[in-house]
């Protein structure tokens, strides 16, 4: 005999489904409060408390994420994503993530108003799309035994498929890039950035099933249960701490490296470029600044000296006094250059380019960024878009993707280059470092985006990857921010803003790559196929449970 619902929150947990109970077990079953079943709802006010949820995740995400840093509001985001949609209808859970994407990317990506209000709403919106399908399969996976774990993995599902489409993807707010020299962080050296958004997720996922059994549990469970939740994702927390120490690289060697950031004219503004060679002439004169500094004894000789993005803008392969200016420039600082470029083909196509320059040979080996922005370095289906927004046009020439791993070997060490947008997507940094390098160089222009927060979120992803493959790295910038991380992600040195900058730094170069290193892309698949496989056992579970006649 199986007791008659009385309403919705007399639904049984889906977490302990029984074809047959006893009278007895039936009734306590019954009047279990059960929020992630379905038809769940919190009383009269349940439309508003789940749009508050869904808001507050989003807001929690944006100020989890630099320049606000309060990174320990990445799991309640989470956690509040689930609340909201747990319980509810899928068309319901559809717009309610739609609701919570909005509040997050609409000023998290703000800085891209520079190309125009309605190319940062239109990426706004594109970047919102992703969180429709994650929050349905909320919804449904909340309704099966060990839930915590399929809501977390359907976190990556969302990031992986964001980080690679459309136009190869745009992977800003993930979860883990709020966790740039957390304790979430150590899970990078094991899997890359899916894995840290994983654990932020099911750490947020352990919080909701806490706080359910601490209100729904009786006797001794009430209290032994949320002890078991709090325990767990303690241990959760306290794994990253331990996790860089497995397989960690060995140290190599001792560099000596300089860094200039040259500062650029207008900054903040769509057009950086100002007279006519003013970018490279900036940048020369630092490297001058820097030399001078080294022999009044205020720095060590540097082994080299690193650029950034776009240090020239001009291309010395066609410009003689442009390469005159640089070879100089090598001369004085007496060491070779990592000097960042764009070199134009024959048919006005160009590469992003890191170029070696050495003070004897001249120009040698170099790495042409692979990740490139889409309607800022290239225009896609140009002559569509050009149509309907004319001022896309001022993007002359396409910019072409690179595909090679960019490890450069310079003043007698290797390094793993990634330019700029580079460092968002894992596969670049990973592929450079797999090459042999052992130091991981980040060169970039933020110069459009100073002071918008752009440059401190680009800044925290590169922490990520030290921690991910257990380097130093460096990011060298036009106008800022450029900066020093050490291997475990803290932040050993930070340029100011719009300013130009010159600093000296010891590293130690590793070798040897670390689990992450090692298994790439394979931690993210497998965790998005736990998330997939559970949307699917979880809509297959629901259609037999409507077709299976009641017990009499």
């Amino acid at each position: 005999m199986v007791a008659e619902q009385k309403g919705p929150e007399a639904a049984p947990s889906p977490e302990r489904p029984s074809p047959s109970i006893t009278a007895p077990e039936s009734e306590a079953r019954a009047t279990t409060w059960s929020p992630l079943a379905p038809g769940h709802r919190w009383g009269r006010l349940d439309l508003v408390l789940r749009i508050l949820a869904a808001v507050g995740s989003g807001l929690a995400q944006l100020f989890a994420l630099p320049p606000y840093g309060l990174w320990w509001l990445g799991p309640l985001s989470a956690a509040l994503l689930l609340l909201a949609v747990c319980g509810t209808r899928v068309r319901r859970a559809a717009w309610l993530g739609a609701l919570s994407g909005a509040t997050l990317m609409v000023p998290l990506v703000h800085w891209q108003a520079i190309f125009g209000v309605d190319v940062w709403l239109g990426i706004a919106a594109l970047e919102t799309a992703y969180f429709l399908p994650m929050a349905m399969g909320l919804s449904l996976v909340a309704r099966l035994p060990y839930w915590p774990v399929w809501t977390a993995a359907l976190w990556v599902v969302q990031e992986a498929v964001r980080a690679r489409w459309p136009f190869g993807g745009f992977s800003w707010g993930k979860l883990a890039f709020a966790q740039p020299d957390t304790p979430f962080v150590g899970y990078a050296a094991l899997g890359s950035s899916p894995l840290v958004s994983f654990v932020v997720a099911l750490t947020g996922a352990m919080l909701v099933w806490t706080v359910l059994r601490a209100v729904s549990a009786r006797g001794r469970a009430r209290v032994l249960l949320p002890a078991l939740g709090l325990a767990t994702s303690a241990a959760i927390v306290l794994g990253g701490l331990v996790a860089p120490a497995i397989g960690r690289p060995a140290p190599v060697e001792t560099v000596t490296v300089g860094m200039v950031q040259g500062n650029v004219p207008n900054v903040g503004e769509i057009s950086i470029l100002g007279e006519r060679a003013e970018v490279l002439q900036n940048h020369a004169d630092g490297v001058q600044e820097l030399a001078e500094a080294v022999r009044a004894g205020e720095y060590p000789q540097p082994d080299l000296v690193l650029l950034p993005e776009n240090a020239s803008d001009i291309d010395p392969f066609r410009d003689p006094e442009a390469a005159r200016t640089i070879d100089e420039a090598a001369q004085e600082a007496g060491a070779p250059l990592l000097w960042g470029l764009s070199r134009f083909n024959d048919d006005g196509t160009r590469y992003v380019q890191s170029l070696v320059w050495d003070p004897e040979t001249g120009p040698g080996d170099s790495y042409d960024k692979r990740y490139l922005v889409p309607f800022g370095e290239y225009i896609p289906y140009r002559d569509f878009f050009t149509r309907f927004v004319s001022r896309l046009s001022q993007v002359s020439s396409d910019a072409i993707p690179g595909t090679e791993p960019g490890a450069l070997d310079i003043g007698g060490t290797t390094l793993a280059v990634g330019i700029c947008f580079d460092v968002a997507f894992d596969p670049s940094v990973r592929d450079s470092v797999a090459a042999g390098g052992g130091i991981i160089v980040i060169p970039t222009n933020n110069a459009n985006y100073n002071f918008t927060g752009q440059s401190h979120q680009q800044l925290a992803i590169t922490q990520l990857r030290a921690v991910e493959h257990g380097r130093p790295a460096v990011v060298v910038s036009t106008s800022g921010v450029s900066a020093v991380v050490d291997p475990d992600g803290r932040i050993a040195y930070e340029s100011p803003e719009a300013v130009r900058d010159i600093n000296v730094a010891e590293l130690t170069a590793m070798e040897g790559p670390t689990v992450a290193t090692r298994l790439g892309a394979v931690p993210e698949a497998l965790l998005a196929a736990l998330g997939l496989g559970a949307v699917v056992a979880s809509v297959v579970a629901s259609r037999r449970s409507r077709t299976v006649p009641p017990t009499a």
